[in-house]
């Protein structure tokens, strides 16, 4: 089984202002980095570095940040490209997702997650094969 991490339960990693979302983020990601079962896209990594360096009350710093990625980077990663944009684009017409939602939806179901930690998303939702979990519930 794989579990994909948005975006925001990685940010919360970093985000001191939040110390109980930053506890509960580190034992999931310590968690499944021991099992070798986390999956990203690379979506993720962007928004992330995006995230951590202009949206946080404290920002973390440039380099900060760029080594962050570099080593969520060696972990799984699923690519985005053109059919995975197409197959995004559909899910958010048909459906009620954002297209950003739709296209990490489509990068966890793409890499075979079983598992997708969000807080964006319903908790307990399911998307085809895929079981949404919000862990700060």
């Amino acid at each position: 089984m794989k579990f994909f991490f948005d975006t925001n339960v990685l940010v919360y990693l970093f985000d001191a202002d939040t110390p109980d979302k930053r506890k509960k983020a580190r034992a999931l990601f310590q968690k499944h980095a021991e099992a070798g079962d986390i999956l990203l896209s690379t979506q993720v990594l962007q928004e992330f570095y995006v995230a951590v360096t202009r949206k946080l009350a404290r920002p973390l710093d440039a380099a900060a940040a760029a080594e962050a990625v570099s080593s969520f980077a060696e972990l799984p990663l699923v690519q985005i490209d053109s059919d995975l944009i197409i197959s995004a684009i559909h899910r958010s017409r048909n459906s009620q997702l954002s297209f950003w939602d739709a296209l990490i939806v489509q990068a966890a179901i793409e890499g075979h997650a079983s598992t997708l930690y969000s807080e964006d998303l319903q908790h307990g939702q399911a998307l085809d094969s895929l079981r949404v979990v919000d862990p700060f519930s």
